[in-house]
């Protein structure tokens, strides 16, 4: 790690947890709330104040159902900031 993303990661002091994608198979996401999930992750990686990504969860589950198999995905992203932004609600 180079001095620079150190002395980054000493300064942030608020982390917002972002999901993308589920692995509920009785509850699937629609196009539309994947697409927000989406928007939050870009607004949160591109509008002031930027935050960065500092981690990663990725989650698979796999289910049978009668002769088929579905695989699906979540992935969580833990975008840093130096404080929290004021568009960010909870």
């Amino acid at each position: 790690m180079q001095n620079n993303d150190k002395k980054a990661l000493e300064d942030i002091h608020f982390v917002k947890t972002v999901t993308i994608g589920s692995v509920n198979p009785n509850n699937p996401l629609s196009v539309q709330s994947k697409q927000a999930q989406e928007d939050l992750l870009n607004k949160c990686l591109n509008e002031p104040p930027k935050g960065i990504i500092i981690g990663k969860d990725i989650t698979i589950g796999r289910y049978a159902i009668g002769e088929h198999e579905l695989s699906m995905q979540q992935t969580t992203y833990h975008i840093g900031f130096q404080r929290k932004p004021v568009w960010l609600q909870d």
